[in-house]
């Protein structure tokens, strides 16, 4: 699979999350096997000018290569500008985003609102191009109108103006994550442009890549909700393609997710703002587990590095002394 010149190991792909899919989850997800990882959608103002918050959301480390880095924004040169300064940054993919339905983006004209304004989408598109040198690829929503020509006229924009791939959530702006993806229309869009298109939207569980694949054609399927707390379901999609049993995690392998997440959070984010995040993420990776909920209610006032480690720790000890592994 290969999305402009970057060369991917495998068809999985991350999605952009906002408040997940940064550094520390993201190089969970690549220890994994995920073949391409996507930063936070990052606004394109908050680049250009200088805010510190955003230009963090930039940090990157080697052993996630390759990355992709997706901004939103509204303005052709300053998304062009952004861009440039997320190429310098070493991003090694370029997306723009078109499908987050959020109100106070959707107000700025960015998001999903393009997809109503393809001449502008156009504008963008190009300027980015111009600006930039790495691949250019484009993440949308199946539009407004549920007919999906609004997803047609983006697709063939973005082909015509040099981006290097598409990702196609199949859901109208309307819907949110509501309803069902239409995979059909990701088949449809496959079809009608000759650049890699990669598929999104409902994968759940890690056969259902492979049956999206079989089922669209698409190149690369991408996913989110689903890994949030559950990096390991990209090997579990490798194993599938590769034949073998998926299996799942087991104890150790949970805890020890959360404890490098715990560290690399800390790494990035120091201990205040880390702990202040561990006091919701840490409780994703007990879905499932035996009294996951009261481990979920002990986090809610982690404020040490010494006092996560603690709560994990006696956690896991309590499911071994009891034998409540178990779902």
């Amino acid at each position: 699979m290969k999305i402009g010149s970057v060369v991917l190991d495998n068809i999985t792909i991350l999605a952009p999350l906002a408040g997940i899919t940064h550094l520390p989850f993201r190089l969970l997800a690549k220890a994994s096997g995920c073949g391409l990882v996507c930063s936070e959608m990052i606004s394109a103002n908050g680049l250009v000018h200088r805010s510190l918050k955003t230009h963090e959301m930039l940090n990157s480390r080697i052993e996630e290569k390759p990355l992709s880095v997706q901004i939103f924004g509204s303005d052709p040169s300053i998304m062009a500008e952004a861009a440039v300064m997320v190429e310098d940054s070493g991003a090694d993919i370029l997306d723009i985003n078109l499908g987050c339905a959020v109100k106070k983006v959707l107000k700025t004209g960015s998001g999903a609102a393009l997809m109503k304004a393809a001449d502008k989408a156009e504008k963008i598109f190009l300027a980015v191009r111009k600006a930039i040198s790495i691949p250019l690829t484009v993440k949308m929503r199946a539009g407004w109108d549920k007919s999906g020509c609004e997803a047609f006229a983006i697709a063939k924009v973005a082909e015509a103006s040099g981006v290097d791939g598409i990702a196609v959530h199949p859901r109208l702006a309307t819907q949110g994550f509501g309803g069902i993806a239409d995979w059909s229309l990701i088949a449809a869009i496959k079809n009608c442009v000759s650049i890699p298109v990669i598929g999104n939207g409902d994968v759940v569980m890690p056969e259902d890549v492979l049956t999206m694949q079989k089922e669209t054609g698409c190149d690369a399927v991408m996913i989110g909700r689903a890994a949030i707390g559950n990096p390991w379901l990209f090997s579990q999609v490798i194993s599938l393609m590769n034949g073998k049993e998926r299996m799942p995690p087991d104890l150790f392998e949970r805890f020890d997710a959360m404890t490098t997440y715990l560290n690399t959070s800390i790494e990035c984010f120091g201990e205040k703002r880390a702990c202040r995040m561990m006091r919701s993420h840490l409780g994703w990776f007990v879905k499932g587990l035996r009294y996951g909920s009261r481990f979920r209610e002990s986090i809610k006032k982690i404020s040490t590095e010494k006092e996560a480690r603690s709560l994990i720790g006696e956690y896991k000890s309590f499911l071994l002394d009891s034998n409540n592994i178990e779902y």
